[in-house]
């Protein structure tokens, strides 16, 4: 299978990378790290580990991260999908995260790059300690385009540090923020991650391949669009509507919503992975959207991912498709 190709959000998943798990915590008080879309848990984690890799910091929650992985891909081989993964970092990498205090990470395969289309795409990420996620994905990448036929392999520009690392000019664009729709992709800003520049730039590229960008403007608290919207399959979507600032886009203005709190979206509830059309993965935890898409004739998977939640990110995060066709 050497195709990449990315058709839409529910459509038939057939090759996903999943992502590793390790992740060093940053050296950085909480005014220089933004936690507003973690929730207390997860921010308090944060706080105590600073400088520590999570195996250092708690060694039992590193080995139930690990679990999640292998059951996770021992899921979606089972329904055929052909699951690649990540590089591990070098020691290399690693030193030079604790050298320079910002940390490292290789763990959330969703935001570093993504797939529209035929088209591959190496994103920038705002945090600064994220930037280099991108390292351990590029292999894998490399690989899969020079075996397909017919796609594109492209990064964003590189953002404007130059009035530091923590500048907001961008562009800034993540696949966390990148649904597809067909031909419509929507892509979110809430000032946490992808930028007005970034969309423009993504606008702009894939215009020439027939695409509409919509932008979506997020509550502050949101980190990823990802993180308030699900698409299930044509005409139905998991929301929080609270989170869109200026009301649910106009091309899903008949869909049929199952709705969520901010409270409910900060624990990542709209964060599922569809297979197909008819199938869905979620957290054991969701037992009301496990309830209600079991309603709608949706056959549910569920697998406790609270490890991979107090990350900030769930199965969406941790996937990123090269192929979802009909």
């Amino acid at each position: 299978m050497t195709e990449i190709y990315v058709e839409s959000e529910f459509a038939p998943l057939k090759r996903v990378v999943l992502a590793q798990s390790e992740f060093c915590f940053p050296e950085a008080t909480a005014d220089e790290l933004d936690t507003s879309f973690l929730t207390a848990e997860n921010a308090a984690l944060s706080k105590r580990s600073a400088g520590l890799d999570l195996r250092e910091a708690d060694p039992d929650l590193q080995q139930r991260w690990e679990q999640e992985k292998v059951e996770m891909a021992a899921l979606l081989t089972s329904y055929g999908v052909e699951v690649l993964r990540p590089r591990l970092l070098t020691e290399c990498e690693k030193e030079e995260g604790r050298r320079s205090k910002v940390g490292y990470s290789n763990f959330f395969s969703r935001d570093p790059f993504f797939t529209i289309g035929p088209v591959i795409i190496e994103g920038n990420l705002q945090f600064s300690h994220r930037r280099k996620e991108i390292l351990p994905l590029r292999p894998l990448l490399k690989e899969a385009v020079s075996a397909a036929k017919d796609c594109w392999y492209l990064a964003a520009p590189q953002p404007d540090t130059s009035t530091g690392e923590q500048g907001e000019a961008g562009p800034f664009i993540e696949g966390g923020d990148v649904l597809v729709l067909g031909k419509t992709v929507f892509v979110g800003y809430s000032g946490l991650a992808s930028n007005l520049e970034g969309i423009h730039w993504l606008s702009q590229l894939m215009y020439h391949f027939g695409y509409e960008v919509v932008p979506v403007r997020l509550h502050p608290h949101i980190l990823h669009l990802d993180c308030a919207l699900s698409l299930i399959r044509p005409g139905l979507a998991i929301i929080c509507r609270e989170a869109f600032l200026d009301g649910v886009p106009e091309q899903l203005a008949d869909w049929q919503l199952i709705e969520v709190s901010l409270e409910e979206a900060a624990l990542l509830m709209t964060n599922g992975l569809p297979v197909a059309e008819e199938v869905y993965i979620t957290d054991s935890a969701f037992s009301r959207i496990v309830n209600q898409l079991k309603g709608e004739g949706i056959k549910v998977e569920t697998i406790d991912y609270r490890v991979s939640r107090i990350f900030g990110g769930s199965f969406r995060c941790t996937t990123q498709p090269l192929l979802r066709q009909y």
